[in-house]
């Protein structure tokens, strides 16, 4: 981090002297040592009228070509990203393992006819600098097209190439059964980490979630290992929006042995999502039981809630 803010005023500095020709598309760049071997934290900003767009990812040193990365002195530092849709001339400096700097995208031009061609339109410098960030070439394209995805457009490419949806996803969840069609749904199986290996678990323990379903069951926490937890608890084979009511009325494997030590021996499903939504924990089944109330059932501890009775 500081050598992140040191580079801030070079950087400053840089981009003062720097003068852009018309119709240049620029930006900066800054660099940071990455997690895994061979790779590097590269973040692009670009500044524009019709507002900043900005790109933060692993990225392959090989993919940076030119740079040198391995000198622990500050040193200036230029490379280069050549792909289908563009190239990106990037110079700064670098120490330690981090830098900064400006660059400046090459748009070309035969991509854009070459996207034409397969009916992808609308793209502009914006779109067409993500689609070189993330590579998406023109052989990706007619593979996701072979797909006979539908909602497949230019937007759906850039979403594609964020949220990294690759012909081997789509492959992989159709061999597991699912349709794996819509393009909506494709990129939120990915925002929400609808993985294969979830996808192939659930089918393993003996589930066939739709895809709304798996959606949701990844937003509300609904895991194969919390569906043991259950399993464990006597309650085998639920329905899968069963579950998701558990997890959205906070219906946990604690709460069910709260309530069983409570003297309610494996209740209903329903009973135990209307005792979350209403309050009834096992502090307050003891504490009706010691006022003196008798033959407690679930319709009269939700009863005695609903009108007040604590």
């Amino acid at each position: 981090m500081k050598a992140m803010k040191a580079f801030a005023v070079l950087l400053g500095c840089l981009l003062f002297a720097h003068t852009a020709r018309a119709g240049d598309y620029n930006g900066t760049w800054t660099i940071e040592k990455g997690y895994m071997a061979g790779k590097v934290q590269l973040k692009l900003e670009h500044h524009g009228p019709r507002g900043q767009s900005s790109h933060q990812t692993d990225w392959s040193i090989a993919a940076l070509q030119g740079l040198d990365f391995t000198t622990v002195a500050k040193h200036d530092v230029s490379f280069v990203v050549d792909r289908e849709a563009g190239r990106i001339d990037a110079e700064g400096f670098i120490k330690d393992g981090a830098g900064a700097g400006i660059f400046n995208f090459t748009p070309k031009p035969q991509y854009v006819a070459a996207m034409s061609a397969l009916g992808f339109t609308g793209i502009d410098d914006d779109k067409q600098f993500m689609l070189a960030v993330h590579d998406t070439t023109v052989a990706f394209v007619k593979q996701m097209q072979a797909f006979n995805l539908v909602g497949l457009d230019t937007d759906k490419l850039v979403a594609f190439g964020i949220f990294g949806v690759t012909p081997e996803f789509v492959r992989d969840l159709r061999a597991e059964g699912l349709p794996a069609v819509d393009c909506d749904t494709l990129v939120a199986f990915r925002i929400h980490g609808v993985s294969v290996d979830f996808v192939r678990a659930l089918k393993q323990g003996g589930y066939s979630p739709s895809e709304e379903q798996l959606i949701a069951m990844r937003i509300h926490g609904v895991s194969p290992e919390w569906i043991t937890q259950l399993r464990e608890r006597g309650y085998d084979r639920m329905a899968i929006d069963t579950m998701v009511a558990f997890r959205i009325h906070g219906v946990s494997p604690e709460f069910i042995t709260g309530i069983e030590h409570a003297g309610f021996r494996h209740p209903d499903p329903e009973d135990l999502i209307a005792m979350r939504i209403h309050g009834i924990s096992p502090e307050y089944i003891a504490a009706m039981q010691k006022k003196g109330l008798k033959d407690l059932t679930i319709d009269k501890l939700v009863s005695l809630k609903i009108h007040g009775i604590d």
